[in-house]
């Protein structure tokens, strides 16, 4: 994962937790994961309406 060890990943994650704070952490996640939420709910409906463009498409050629 982009040459990241362990140890990398404690140290990166000791200094959020001195920067942010503890308490802020769950706060930062829940908006982390609302943020994931929403682009693979957008990317999700974009797919969808171009399979529907596309039978429309598809279908009006015969």
């Amino acid at each position: 994962m982009f040459g990241l060890g362990m140890p990398e990943l404690v140290i990166i994650l000791v200094i959020i937790v001195i920067i942010f704070g503890a308490g802020k952490l769950p706060e930062i996640g829940s908006g982390i994961g609302k943020g994931i939420r929403n682009f693979k709910d957008a990317t999700k409906k974009e797919e969808e309406q171009k399979k529907l463009d596309d039978e429309g498409k598809g279908g009006s050629t015969t």
